[in-house]
């Protein structure tokens, strides 16, 4: 096999069919590209929900003047015997690492100082609204669902909140769109099979002459595809590395913008940057090559 013929034969179907090859580049591009960043999304919301879990917390609210707890009503405010037996009780527990007491007044303090940027909900809200509270820290995350219920329904217990629900909502939102972006890149990666397959149709109809004659004189079926297979091959090559200009760029210049709005470090590594970009790049060169054979599979029975 002479490996100048071959490379002259898909210079020559890459030259012919240019404008479909383009058309094919840019739609693997941007389908890898899609692909890759629904592969970038599903990686950074891995790390930031693995960095959550390991800080969920528990916030303990005590009953005060104003608590709607139906039962609160009925007894008042936590007393001292409750606030002390109840603190006792969860430093008592395996599941509690640290627990601690904040008063109303320190509650007070911190809600104004957490939401300054918020006149207006600073300004509708008074000392005293906000109850005592005991804000527990947890040897094991997951065991959050023991400690909530061993404190539940206690006496001087107005409500008891978990990071645990507001995470699941927000990595609920974020899943959604990473699936929304998987979901078009499959679209996308769809459309492009479907454009290689036409693109190397009529490259092996523009040359069904040569074929011909290299099948007159004994040539093997993959001695013909290879140059249509390698013509596919290289056009997922070329879409794979703009789209991971692509990847590079919505890594350095979203992700890492959208991770400096938030006083965590859940910043993805190079690894998981190059092992997205190296899926993205096989994934390309795969399905060129293969909506490439199967075109060609047809094409030779006719």
């Amino acid at each position: 096999m002479r490996a100048q013929f071959v490379i002259s034969e898909i210079w020559i179907g890459l030259r012919r069919n240019l404008t479909m090859t383009i058309a094919v580049i840019t739609t693997v591009a941007i389908s890898l590209a899609l692909f890759g960043g629904g592969l970038l999304i599903n990686s950074q919301v891995s790390e930031m929900r693995k960095f959550w879990d390991e800080r969920i917390s528990i916030t303990i609210y005590l009953c005060n003047d104003l608590s709607p707890n139906k039962e609160c009503e009925e007894n008042g405010p936590a007393t001292k015997d409750d606030t002390n037996k109840l603190e006792a009780d969860l430093k008592a527990m395996p599941e509690v690492s640290d627990v601690q007491y904040v008063t109303a007044e320190e509650a007070w303090t911190d809600f104004q100082e957490r939401f300054a940027n918020n006149k207006a909900m600073v300004d509708a809200t008074q000392e005293g609204d906000l109850p005592a509270n005991f804000r527990v820290q947890l040897q094991d995350p997951t065991k959050y669902e023991q400690v909530q219920d061993s404190v539940q329904g206690r006496a001087g217990v107005d409500s008891i909140s978990n990071d645990k629900n507001v995470l699941d909502q927000f990595f609920g939102l974020l899943d959604g769109l990473k699936w929304a972006a998987l979901t078009v890149a499959f679209i996308q990666l769809a459309a492009a099979a479907l454009l290689i397959g036409n693109t190397i149709r009529l490259s092996a109809y523009s040359r069904r002459r040569e074929t011909g004659i290299m099948r007159l004189v004994g040539a093997s079926n993959f001695y013909i595809q290879l140059p249509f297979l390698l013509e596919g091959a290289i056009a997922g090559l070329i879409g794979g590395i703009f789209a991971s200009g692509f990847i590079v760029a919505a890594n350095y210049f979203l992700l890492s913008r959208i991770q400096s709005w938030f006083n965590f470090d859940t910043q993805l590594g190079a690894g998981s940057l190059l092992y997205v970009i190296g899926v993205s790049m096989i994934l390309g060169i795969l399905l060129c090559t293969v909506a490439s054979f199967l075109t060609l599979r047809r094409y030779l029975r006719v």
